[in-house]
């Protein structure tokens, strides 16, 4: 039996601040202070990497590196990088509830170039040097791809109208890097920025006894240095272009299933170098991370793969994934990993099998959990201990907006039922209290729902571009009685952090 805890769910981008986006700055600090109080032991956030048309941290231009809109200008100021006048009268959208990614993407920009140059005229550059040195491996092919990404009009590697260097040749490959050599030098700085301000902030949570959940997109995006540079390692046509594309079929959700447009491993290839692109980025990601959430685990088992230009979902099928041998090569590499399985979806005895070959926890939905007719699986009477327990994810609505607007009477009453929910409660509280009260031995409380904000607040609908990711709590909205009911849910169900008590001592 693992020991009972429980954490937040709650995004870096989701954070408040004055510069138009959640960053590394003193409100992450503040929300640790909130978690310590409210004696939580994790932190879940989305993905930290780079985001591209969509905002979406699940396709990014890298497997590694870090996304630059959460570098803290005020940091910078007190490394004297930037001054408050450099800051003033910049417009980073007017609304502090939401992220305005256009305004952020066209204003951040000049005053990171500012930064960088003020940086490179400071004399003491070893901590740099050592930052490139250690990260070579995936920094320097980072900042190529970005740099020419950006020569060419931000234009994906397969749209290059340079046939020389969209095939990485040595010559070609010369060539730019004298001719950008600026713009890659920007890119290594801006990525020790973001790597020197996020260990410093884990490095704090860490000594408050906070663990970090990250997650980690099973996929990458054809749009990056990853296949840019490794396209033997992915389905693809003689010119590098994804042949097949990944998704999910239709199902109860959505009549055409969704379309994440993602290009698919050859896992063949990965097999016949012992994995070893997985074991580099799971190396990477557990210096950032505490745990790792592992989004789409089924596909590991198998996936559904759609031939590219496909214009749903529908047309796809099933094939076979990697299996055990993956994660039988990365535990022989790195050992036992602190991983959770998202292994959310159509599931079957097989990708079931495998989740409990790997001994990774499994994610249980309590609004999947009602169904008046029939069992669910994510009932909580039916969770066991090794399982982590939320109202929803990311892709979920809130629960005021799924109450309000996607069940129906019945649920409503079953709800009522099951949860013992009284008539003075509000549905997000009830909910809460289900969780908590759950044998998983991981509970995490989605941030929108301790708010109990409406669907307004919800992060991300899945299968749509545009008008995600952009939900941000304001600080006036963490009140005293907001902490005061999390503290209660984690005492009351004997989820506390003991490592508080041992620390005092």
């Amino acid at each position: 039996m693992k020991k009972r805890q429980s954490g937040v769910l709650m995004h870096i981008s989701s954070l408040p601040g004055q510069y138009g986006i959640g960053s590394f700055g003193q409100s992450a600090y503040d929300f640790v202070d909130f978690l310590v109080r409210t004696k939580q032991r994790y932190w879940q956030i989305l993905p930290l990497g780079t985001t591209s048309y969509g905002d979406s941290p699940y396709q990014s231009f890298s497997a590694f590196a870090g996304n630059t809109h959460f570098i803290d200008f005020d940091l910078l100021i007190e490394q004297g990088l930037l001054t408050e006048a450099d800051l003033k009268g910049v417009d980073f959208g007017q609304d502090p509830t939401q992220v305005d990614y256009a305004k952020v993407f066209e204003q951040r920009r000049p005053l990171l170039e500012k930064a960088v140059a003020n940086f490179l005229k400071s004399s003491d550059q070893k901590e740099f040097q050592e930052f490139c040195e250690a990260n070579a491996s995936w920094l320097e092919l980072f900042a190529e791809y970005m740099a020419i990404k950006e020569h060419f009009d931000l234009k994906a590697w397969t749209e290059w109208p340079d046939a020389a260097i969209r095939a990485r040749e040595p010559k070609a490959l010369a060539k730019y890097r004298e001719e950008l050599a600026d713009k890659l030098t920007y890119h290594r700085v801006t990525q020790f920025f973001f790597f020197q301000q996020w260990l410093a902030l884990k490095a704090y949570a860490n000594d408050h006894h906070i663990e970090i959940v990250g997650d980690m997109p099973i996929y990458v995006a054809e749009d990056s240095s990853d296949m840019w540079a490794n396209p033997h390692l992915f389905k693809t046509d003689e010119n590098g272009k994804a042949t097949c594309i990944a998704g999910c079929p239709p199902d109860e959700f959505s009549a055409t299933g969704q379309l994440w447009g993602n290009p698919i491993y050859d896992w063949e290839a990965m097999d016949k170098d012992g994995y070893q692109w997985w074991i580099e980025r799971l190396r990477e990601s557990f210096k950032i991370y505490d745990i790792v959430r592992i989004d789409h685990f089924r596909g590991f088992e198998s996936y559904w793969e759609i031939p590219a230009g496909s214009e749903t979902a529908a047309p796809g099928k099933w094939v076979k994934g990697p299996g055990y041998k993956l994660f039988a090569a990365v535990k022989e590499e790195l050992g036992d990993l602190n991983i959770i399985a998202e292994d959310l979806g159509f599931m079957t005895d097989e990708v079931i099998e495998l989740r409990e070959r790997t001994g990774f926890p499994g994610m249980k939905i309590l609004q999947f959990a009602f169904n008046p007719d029939d069992e669910s699986i994510d009932s909580p009477h039916l969770a066991p201990n090794n399982s982590v327990m939320y109202t929803g994810t990311h892709d979920n609505n809130t629960v005021l907006g799924w109450y309000r607007n996607e069940i129906d009477d019945p649920t409503r009453e079953y709800l009522a039922r099951y949860t013992n929910r009284k008539e003075y409660e509000s549905v997000p509280h009830a909910m809460l209290r289900t969780v908590f009260a759950s044998v998983s031995f991981m509970a995490i409380a989605t941030m929108q729902d301790l708010l109990e904000l409406d669907g307004s607040a919800r992060m991300n609908f899945p299968s749509t571009l545009g008008g995600n990711w952009s939900w941000r709590m304001t600080a006036d909205q963490l009140t005293p009685a907001v902490e005061q009911e999390l503290l209660d849910f984690t005492t009351i169900y004997r989820r506390e952090n003991k490592d508080f008590k041992k620390a005092e001592k």
